[in-house]
């Protein structure tokens, strides 16, 4: 079903529509080894979604593009297919989770797609779709579950074996598995020994799940702002190039996602969605083993929602402990509030807000406690900081 002349046939096609996207040397990411970063978030649509969709559309015969198509998604996919529908001079229906970023929706649109909003997850919006398909014929582009879709994915295992021919290791983001599945492909089909590892969110690890099980298993829910990959069950055919291609699937926190995206504004200058920097977040955190190698953090998307960039960076700035709050307790005196700003201020960090309180439960009659938010250095700093705090007499509440 799936060859490799398929994906340079795929390659072919696309040579003239997509953007053969950079690879990017980061070497404070993980010092330890060489990451290179695969930079897909900008791409045409802001994500690598547009190659598999393009290539599958572009094979439909003129009796399926007169009938339109239709496609489920959490927001990638669906600019993906809108564009090669618009390119195509086709109709296309989009049915999307209504929790998607709104970016990526008003994106959808601006293809010249019709958007059907489904309440629930991309599962939901997946029986919405299937439902819509029966009724009206139009070929259904699979966002995942497809070997044209994955042949089209797998060009970016091209692209990365002719940028760096001695690649080591390839980190994928993991949803429902196409992406991974035609990289994963297209590289072992090259170069067996090179290592290709997938990422999930930990609230969404069904590919993990499945694997480890030794069969497909479809999760009750999923929860994490990586709406991209919030996938609760992996195709049957992802599952079986994952069985077959991919040496070991982990997960990350959303957290620890925050703190990668953070990571690659303040590194890089590259804005990528949850989904889309996962892989860098893996590498950050050592969840794969990839000290002393060569290896390739493939950054999905970009098509982050503004509102939810602001969140992330704050989640970020806190886990890396560039943010903080901290509660004293103290006697409610004159100048206890300055003393202890004068402290803060002595080693170098930054007092962003204050909030007094004297009506705290457990405490003394005349005693109060002053809550601190603060921007430090890293999570040492903080510590250093509350020493000296606790030096000077006061009670540093845990």
């Amino acid at each position: 079903m799936l060859t490799l002349d398929k994906v340079y046939h795929a390659a072919s096609v696309l040579k003239d529509v997509i953007r053969k996207t950079d690879l990017i040397h980061a070497p404070r990411i993980y010092p330890e080894s060489q990451i290179y970063l695969k930079t897909e978030n900008l791409q045409i649509t802001g994500s690598f979604k547009v190659r598999g969709a393009y290539y599958k559309i572009s094979q439909l015969t003129k009796e399926e593009k007169a009938k339109g198509v239709i496609a489920c998604s959490a927001g990638n996919h669906a600019q993906g297919v809108a564009l090669a529908a618009q390119k195509n001079g086709i109709r296309s229906l989009i049915c999307i989770p209504d929790g998607a970023p709104i970016s990526k929706v008003e994106a959808t649109k601006s293809y010249g797609a019709e958007v059907c909003l489904v309440k629930g997850v991309y599962d939901d919006a997946y029986k919405k779709a299937c439902a819509l398909q029966k009724e009206s014929g139009a070929a259904f582009i699979h966002p995942f579950n497809d070997p044209d879709v994955i042949a089209g994915q797998g060009t970016i295992g091209l692209e990365i074996l002719e940028q760096l021919p001695d690649v080591d290791a390839v980190i994928v983001p993991v949803g429902g598995g196409g992406l991974i599945s035609g990289v994963a492909f297209a590289i072992k089909s090259m170069n067996p020994k090179c290592k290709v590892y997938g990422v999930q969110a930990s609230g969404a690890p069904s590919m993990a799940k499945s694997l480890e099980d030794h069969k497909i298993e479809e999760l009750k829910s999923v929860s994490t702002f990586a709406d991209g990959i919030a996938v609760k069950c992996p195709g049957n055919l992802t599952y079986d190039f994952c069985s077959k291609y991919v040496d070991q699937v982990v997960t990350v926190t959303d957290d620890e996602t925050a703190t990668a995206i953070l990571t690659l504004i303040e590194q890089h200058k590259l804005i990528t969605e949850g989904a889309g920097a996962v892989a860098v977040a893996a590498s950050m955190f050592n969840k794969i083993d990839i000290k002393g190698k060569k290896a390739v953090c493939l950054l999905s998307g970009g098509n982050i929602d503004v509102t939810i960039l602001s969140k992330v960076i704050s989640r970020g700035l806190l886990k890396a402990g560039r943010l903080g709050d901290l509660t004293i307790e103290t006697m409610d005196r004159p100048g206890r509030i300055k003393e202890i700003s004068a402290i803060i201020a002595d080693h170098g960090a930054n007092v962003v807000s204050i909030h007094h309180d004297r009506m705290m439960e457990n405490m003394g009659v005349n005693a109060c406690s002053v809550k601190v938010r603060m921007e430090t250095r890293n999570h040492e700093h903080r510590k250093q900081i509350c020493e000296a705090i606790a030096d000077a007499g006061y009670h540093v509440i845990p």
